[in-house]
């Protein structure tokens, strides 16, 4: 397994649409093994897409038990192709990025989602997930995209903060 390097703002990979995944085979499972070992490399990473790794493809890990706070949450998950079914109950949140190391945002997000998305198997799942989970995964999902928090914040003046570093 290998820690991947994580590609900052303003780096044009970030804003570049990922392709679906086609083919669940032993160079996936290798990728998916060294995302999470990346994720898992940053203390209180709770998500990662990979884009920021320079792989444009549609998967994303999440794990919110590694945050400062406890939060109700489904463990580690490795998203292939995620699409949001469902999403509701929305609110300004406060988001950080290791894209973006210096600064976090106030962003909306829908505090409650449902998702479709492929194991490493290729099997198709749903989950349904609220609160930080369900913010983590949208702000994951987004770089799937090309899209960043920057990208979503209406006025950088109230919206935009410097980094507190621990």
């Amino acid at each position: 397994m290998t820690v991947l390097k994580i590609y900052e703002f303003p780096a044009p990979i970030l804003k570049q649409i990922s392709k679906t995944v086609t083919s669940f085979d032993t160079s996936l499972e290798s990728f998916v093994q060294d995302g999470i070992e990346t994720l898992q490399s940053h203390n209180y990473c709770v998500g990662l897409a990979a884009p920021q790794t320079g792989v444009l493809k549609r998967i994303v890990f999440i794990d919110v038990s590694r945050a400062r706070k406890p939060h109700p949450n489904n463990g580690l998950l490795a998203l292939i192709n995620p699409i949001i079914l469902e999403a509701s109950n929305h609110k300004i949140v406060r988001e950080g990025c290791l894209s973006i190391p210096d600064f976090t945002a106030n962003v909306k997000r829908a505090m409650n989602i449902t998702v479709t998305y492929q194991n490493i198997q290729g099997d198709t799942k749903i989950l349904t997930t609220k609160d930080f989970e369900a913010h983590a995964i949208q702000h994951e999902m987004d770089h799937l995209d090309g899209v960043l928090f920057l990208d979503k914040i209406t006025n950088p003046a109230s919206d935009l903060f410097r980094r507190v570093k621990f």
